[in-house]
């Protein structure tokens, strides 16, 4: 692979003290071209390092080198292989080194990972710039806005990588400036409300991302959002790297003057960095299944359905009588024992503990993908042409089923009950509609075809992410 120079005037600071502080950029005695070396941070979540990675392959790929700072939690779940040229990491830690965290200790978890990630950030980016490697870039993702507190004192340029799509950015910013009383409101988790953002589609509260919702009990998530927001208003040129493509958001790409918004996705996950040695005998079994007949149900890495709704999804599943291939983490293993049709469901589908996500959507067989609507998940099933059939449960989730149903029209959202649970019924009838015959699905799979091929034409080299990417390091 050829290597590109980036130039970028840069001096590296000195000082008496063998130790020195603070890296400070200056016009005398530049170092004129030096390689571009990017130090790149990200929260430990499966769906946020996924994305991360693929965007340090992306800026290696175009001659750049990449320091990847990771929780140690996080680098121990990675497969051991041999990094890529010009990828490096480093790690510290988060006060959960044995990968636990309490989901009612976030705050906690939020302020222990700020305070060792600000000071590892600091001492890589002093220490790379004594060493006459300076960092030319630090590029941070969601929950971590104290990354760009870090490059700032330390004159070090910072960029956020949003890996959510850029309508939910869009959404947040708005509420952030002025128009909280027409997202928020007393009735808000009501589906009936309309929201009119300038520049987005028509909402209803359904749309939203959960932590609007009165019944959020993420409270810590909108204070970190708006510190990030912050960060953004204090840049005077504000440039968000986000993980869509042109094609796919045009209008959500422009809706904000104030930011610069670079589409360079899509950033497809790299499961296969995780999971460590899992028997491939689901993909023996897909092999023996006819072209465009399975149903992959998963739910990604963090939700944990309740054994009502678990027992409503096999309802739904048997009721559709079609193959299916269904994840159950290891934490739900319990409920799925006491399913009470679990010899009905293995005599039909195949469940398993884990699978290669990406090799799962690409295989020929597979006919319709029942997801959470992660952001990952759901531009995996774009890139693969895969219909979808939205169960979305929190987040940006819920916003992603409204572009998949009313946007790209590349699936279908279920419908849940008072209760909040999707029943058997609604399953079956959503499954029907996406892989039978009828006019909807027919129309549903070209979209899937028509997105399948713009993801890969903007991902391509000359394609328009790739050119964004190769305009930002540049």
């Amino acid at each position: 692979m050829s290597t590109k120079l980036f130039p970028f005037k840069l001096m590296l600071f000195t000082s008496h003290n063998p130790q020195p502080t603070t890296p400070q950029l200056s016009d005398q005695n530049p170092i004129e071209y030096i390689m571009a070396h990017f130090l790149l941070v990200t929260y430990p979540a499966q769906g946020h390092i996924n994305p991360s990675l693929q965007f340090a392959k992306r800026l290696i790929h175009l001659g750049a080198q990449v320091t990847f700072a990771i929780t140690i939690s996080a680098h121990r779940r990675m497969i051991k292989s041999p990094p890529p040229d010009g990828l490096s990491f480093v790690t510290f830690s988060d006060g959960y080194d044995d990968g636990i965290n309490p989901m009612d200790d976030a705050q906690n978890h939020y302020d222990q990972f700020k305070c060792n990630g600000s000071k590892t950030l600091t001492q890589l980016i002093v220490s790379s710039a004594n060493q006459g490697r300076p960092f030319t870039c630090l590029v941070y993702t969601l929950l971590l806005p104290w990354a760009a507190d870090v490059a700032r004192e330390l004159h070090v340029p910072s960029t956020l990588l949003w890996i959510q799509p850029a309508m939910v950015l869009d959404i947040y910013y708005y509420y952030f400036n002025g128009f909280a009383d027409v997202i928020r409101n007393d009735n808000n988790d009501h589906t009936s409300s309309s929201i009119k953002l300038p520049g987005l589609p028509l909402f209803t509260s359904r749309d939203l991302p959960s932590f609007f919702l009165a019944s959020n009990t993420h409270t810590s998530a909108l204070p970190i959002l708006q510190t990030h927001f912050e960060a953004l208003e204090n840049e005077s040129n504000p440039r968000v790297l986000v993980n869509t493509f042109d094609a796919l958001e045009p209008e959500a790409l422009k809706a904000i003057e104030k930011f610069n918004l670079v589409a360079v996705g899509p950033l497809l996950p790299l499961d296969k960095s995780f999971g460590g040695d899992v028997s491939k005998d689901y993909i023996e079994w897909l092999n023996s299944k006819p072209e465009s007949s399975v149903i992959y149900v998963s739910f990604g890495s963090l939700a944990v359905l309740m054994k009502q709704q678990m027992e409503e999804i096999a309802r739904g599943l048997l009721g559709c009588g079609r193959p299916f291939l269904w994840v159950i983490r290891a934490k739900e293993n319990v409920e799925e024992e006491k399913l009470s049709c679990r010899e009905e469901l293995e005599q039909m589908g195949m469940i398993v503990p884990w699978c290669s996500q990406v090799e799962v959507l690409s295989h020929p067989s597979l006919g319709c993908f029942v997801t959470h609507c992660g952001w990952n998940s759901t531009l995996e099933s774009l890139v693969s042409g895969v219909p979808m059939v939205a169960f979305p449960q929190w987040s940006d989730q819920v916003t992603n089923a409204k572009l998949i149903e009313d946007i790209w029209k590349t699936g279908v959202r279920m419908i849940v009950n008072k209760d909040g649970i999707v029943e058997g019924a609604e399953i079956k009838r959503c499954l029907e509609l996406v892989v039978g015959d009828g006019e909807r699905g027919e129309a549903i799979r070209r979209n899937a075809k028509k997105w399948k091929e713009l993801a890969m034409e903007a991902a391509n080299e000359g394609g328009s992410s790739y050119n964004n990417l190769k305009s930002f390091c540049g």
